[in-house]
């Protein structure tokens, strides 16, 4: 099978043939069919990201495809069943095995390229939204980033938690794009005072901020007294500068989100987020916007995507 691999740690990952790896106990196989690529995907190949395997290991975070065989002491899902899989890695591949706890059966009008798309970044934003900051219906919520994979995904889900939102990218393109998902007001990311346009607009209860560095900083300080601002990424490379006092003075709340990481803090939230994630997606309520999607033999061209900022919602790289 290939596989699109970081080979030596430091170097450029790259298209490879290995065998097809056999399941061991608590695992199964998967014949992958879509894999959705991440930030952090860019981040692994650097080196930079908190859960970089050693190498070599398969690039690729959150896929999708139906299980092809079963390790020792796995009942199921059975063979045949078409799964979602949070993965952590290995998803850029045309097979992989995978813990069987993590493999999720999708709903039968849920394609492959919608579940593959579908896990972090909504998955990311409905726990940030319902968990972390409690948004309610009514409230202002602030995406900045709202163009990128969990900014267009707070977007459609804060919209459809009944929350006002603002979204904040750059340009007109990638704005159209948020006001597609559900966004009330929209704010160019390059507007020379940030703050002033957010606070024009009232306020913030809730910001979500995936972007960092001034961007973030201007959000934090556009939050009316008892909001809550939203770490969940640096995709300017750079953290915002929180002053403590700020805080104190307006009741702020700073809540951090990594979302892989509660699969050991609260699995359970994330099974159920998951759950409802899926549900939506099964009645048509949220619908992922995929803007690229190429086979697997184009994987670095997908990635450059990302890194140039020319991709909005998913990028998605497809096994066939």
């Amino acid at each position: 099978m290939r596989a699109f691999q970081i080979i030596v740690a430091g170097q450029p990952p790259a298209l490879t043939d290995l065998p097809r790896p056999a399941p061991g106990p608590g695992e199964l196989r998967v014949a992958i069919a879509a894999c959705g690529l991440n930030f952090a995907d860019l981040l692994m190949i650097e080196g930079k990201y908190q859960d970089t395997p050693a190498a070599p290991f398969t690039l690729g975070m959150e896929l999708a495809g139906t299980v092809e065989a079963l390790g020792p002491g796995v009942t199921g899902p059975a063979p045949g069943t078409r799964v979602a899989v949070f993965a952590g890695q290995g998803g850029l591949a045309e097979a992989g095995v995978f813990p069987a706890e993590r493999c999720i059966p999708l709903p039968e009008n849920v394609s492959f390229e919608t579940a593959a798309a579908l896990q972090i970044a909504h998955g990311t934003s409905h726990v940030a939204l319902g968990y972390r900051a409690g948004l309610k219906p009514g409230e202002t919520l602030v995406v900045l980033g709202a163009a990128g994979g969990v900014g267009l995904a707070a977007v459609e889900i804060g919209h459809l938690m009944g929350a006002r939102v603002v979204a904040v990218a750059r340009g007109a393109d990638k704005l159209a794009v948020t006001q597609a998902a559900g966004a009330d007001h929209l704010i160019d990311a390059d507007t020379p005072d940030l703050r002033a346009a957010l606070k024009g607009l009232g306020g913030a209860d809730v910001v979500y901020d995936a972007v960092g560095g001034t961007l973030g900083e201007a959000g934090l300080a556009a939050l009316r007294p008892g909001g809550r601002f939203l770490v969940v990424g640096f995709a300017s490379g750079a953290q915002p500068q929180v002053k403590l006092n700020h805080l104190l003075v307006k009741n702020l709340t700073v809540h951090g989100l990594y979302w892989g990481g509660y699969l050991k803090l609260a699995p359970a939230v994330l099974a159920d987020s998951l759950a409802q994630v899926f549900a939506w997606a099964a009645a048509g309520a949220i619908r992922p916007h995929v803007s690229h999607s190429l086979p697997l033999d184009r994987s670095a061209e997908a990635l450059e995507l990302l890194r140039g900022r020319k991709a909005t919602g998913k990028v998605v790289v497809t096994m066939t």
